[in-house]
Parts: structure tokens; sequence; C-alpha cells
């Protein structure tokens, strides 16, 4: 059992501020949240089955992955920065198109406190104890680095208590009870029910017709942060974007191979496989891999470089013979669809890359912006997929 106690008042958490050598920022509250009485005491459990004690519902929250954000705005969508006092950047860096959708829209989001990540060893303790958050949300890859770093038991100690997610490492096992944590958190679980309702339909649009018809799948080769690194075959194993493709009827071919969610084939390994699509995931990288082979997929992407950036797959030697190459069946895709609750917006375009005729009345673009007026704050904009058969895109 973790137990977090009653959020200190202010002169306690300066107290405790003092012999950790902390100095708290005078904050002005982002919303009357910060200002109503205390929440009620409730007990969560997190997607690592802790129990965790937290005051309900939360008011200040700091998170640990600023792409948390996706999810976020479905549920504080009139003000999806009322909450967060701290966030990691790398919604800034590794999603820049969306983080200026959102800058427009709520301009306050650049005076959002951040911090690097756990895992890497450049989170502020001290920083997010400054914020006074009611809980910190973390991604599960980060469980070891806070247990090396003894993070939670220091924080336990202050009373704010830690919660993990997860979005990425078995995407299609725990984004529900993810969004169904976020929502009991936020006080917003009828509108998380709803967000999981919708998606549930959109990827059964896909997998009621995989199963009732069993077309033939085709072999499939998903290359993993296309242009982030210059590195050879990144890949997926038979989770996040290698499930998406079984569950849209294609044949991941490093399912047998890459024994975790994420991995690496060989070059000859990709030959021998014969793959007949090639599917790149990618995105804008500029602050990674300036000037890189980078796929700029996203929120209003320009198609046509993109296009003219994925020609350049098709010269990698590991897809040299390939049958991919016969009908250059070479596609894009944003990357951030595998730590999202979106997931559902690339089965079905995986469905439509794979299976065009069976899936001609299905428009991942219309989905996606469904979504968008339905549960975001922002405007939709396409350019998340490319193909180098252009029939397939969206104008």
């Amino acid at each position: 059992m973790v137990t977090a106690f009653r959020r200190p008042h202010t002169l306690f958490a300066l107290l405790f501020a003092g012999l950790l050598g902390v100095s708290f920022l005078s904050l002005t509250p982002r919303s009357a949240l910060a200002v109503e009485a205390d929440p009620a005491l409730g007990s969560v459990t997190d997607l690592l089955g802790r129990q965790v004690k937290v005051h309900l519902p939360v008011r200040r929250v700091i998170l640990g992955e600023g792409r948390q954000l996706y999810l976020v705005a479905a549920l504080d969508t009139q003000n999806p920065i009322e909450r967060i006092v701290g966030w990691r950047k790398d919604l800034i860096q590794s999603d820049p198109d969306t983080y200026g959708a959102y800058l427009r829209k709520f301009p306050d989001i650049a005076k959002i406190p951040t911090f690097g990540g756990f895992e890497d060893g450049t989170f502020d303790i001290e920083q997010a104890i400054s914020q006074r958050p009611d809980v910190i949300i973390l991604n599960i890859e980060a469980q070891h680095a806070t247990e090396d770093a003894r993070y939670i038991e220091k924080l336990d100690a202050l009373g704010i208590p830690v919660v993990y997610v997860d979005f990425r490492n078995n995407p299609m096992q725990n984004t529900e009870p993810t969004m169904r944590l976020f929502g009991q958190l936020f006080g917003k679980q009828a509108r998380a029910e709803a967000f999981i309702d919708f998606r549930n339909q959109q990827i059964r649009r896909v997998t009621d017709v995989i199963e009732a018809r069993h077309p033939a799948r085709p072999k499939v080769f998903i290359e993993r942060i296309g242009g982030y690194t210059d590195d050879c075959c990144l890949s997926f194993g038979n989770e996040n974007f290698g499930l998406f493709v079984e569950m849209a009827g294609g044949d991941n071919i490093a399912k047998g191979i890459i024994p975790t969610t994420f991995g690496q084939l060989n070059a000859e390994q990709v030959v021998v496989a014969n793959p007949a699509q090639v599917v790149v995931t990618s995105a804008n990288w500029e602050a990674f891999a300036p000037g890189g082979h980078w796929v700029g997929v996203g929120p209003g992407a320009d198609m046509t470089q993109a296009r003219q950036k994925l020609a350049w797959y098709t010269q990698r030697p590991a897809y040299a013979g390939i049958k991919a190459q016969d009908d250059r069946a070479f596609h894009a895709i944003w990357h951030q669809f595998y730590n999202s609750p979106y997931q559902f917006v690339a089965i079905q375009q995986l469905a439509k890359w794979f299976h065009p005729t069976l899936f001609a009345d299905l428009d991942p673009d219309a989905s996606f912006r469904q979504l968008h007026e339905q549960f975001l704050p922002v405007p939709y904009e396409p350019g998340y997929a490319v193909s180098l058969r252009q029939t397939e895109d969206k104008p």
C-alpha cells in the first residue's frame, strides 16, 4: 500500500522545503480550482497495481510526460492546462506542431515549468516539490529510475503521491485503464468513459471487418522513428504499432523476432522476410535531427514535402528488391499514435493501406476530425499520414 498524506499547508510545505534546501516559488493559481476547499481523500489503483491515496479531484498536477496532454485535453477541454503546474518538455520537442496548436489557443501553456526525464536522470525533484502538486503522473518506464533514486519515498514524505500510467509499452491492454485513472483523478469519469466508448467503436470498424472477412494478410515491416536516428531497422514486436498492424489485417514480420514491444532487426532479416508493405513511423523531429530524413507528418504537415522525404526510404539497403518496391507500397504515419489514446486512427489508416478495397468507405481523417470536434479544444488539421501511392492520400 502506498500512502500519501494530506496535501501540506503552505507553512508545513515551507518548513519541509527549508529542510530540503528547496526554494518555493510564489505561484498565482491558474484557476478557481486552486482556491476551492480541499478535495476528499480517496484511493486509486495505478497501472502497476499500486493502491495510492490521493485527494480527489486533483487540482495541481505534474505530468511526467508532456504528451499526456493528448488525454488531459479530452477531459479538461475548456482549459486543458488549468491543472498542469509542471511537465516534461517532450511535447515541445517531439511534437512541436501539436504544442503550437495549443499555444495559439492557450498562450499560458508557455508558462508551465518544464523539466527533464526520470529515465535520463534530469528530473529535478526540488523543482517538482516547489510546484506543490496534488499528484505526479509518470509513465511506467520511469519506475526503475524513481525506485533507484527513492523519489517515491521522498515525495510521499511530503504528501505528494505518484501514479503510473501507460500508453506506450502495452497500449492495447493499458490505454483504457489509464484513461479511467485520469478520469478518476480529474473527477471526469463520465467524460473518460465517453472517450473510451468512441475509441472502441472506431477500432471495431476495422477489427469487426477483419474478423468477419479474414482477408489475406500482407507482410508488413514497421520502421520505428524513421529519421530520428540513422539506425536501421528499429521496429516493434507484437505490441504497439506491431499489434496495430495485426489488428489492421497485416502480418508484422518482426513479431517473431522482437520479443518485447521495441527492438531492432538487421537489414538482412528484412530482405529475407520480403515485406509487401513498409510503414515508417515518423514526425517533425527538427529539435533532435535538424534537416534529417524524418518525414514531418502531423497536424498541418506539407504532404508534398512529406511524400518527397518518404521516397528516400525506398533507397535503404534493407528494402532492396523486396515486394514493397514493386508497387511503391511505402507509407509514413505519425509516430505519436504510439503514445497516445488516438491509436484507432493508426489502426484505421493501416487497414486502409493494407486492404484498400475492403475499407474503401473508411476515412481515418474524418474519424480523427470527429474526435477533435467531440473531445478536443483545438481545431483539426490533417497531415498525419502519407503514402507513395498518391491516390490514397487525402488532399
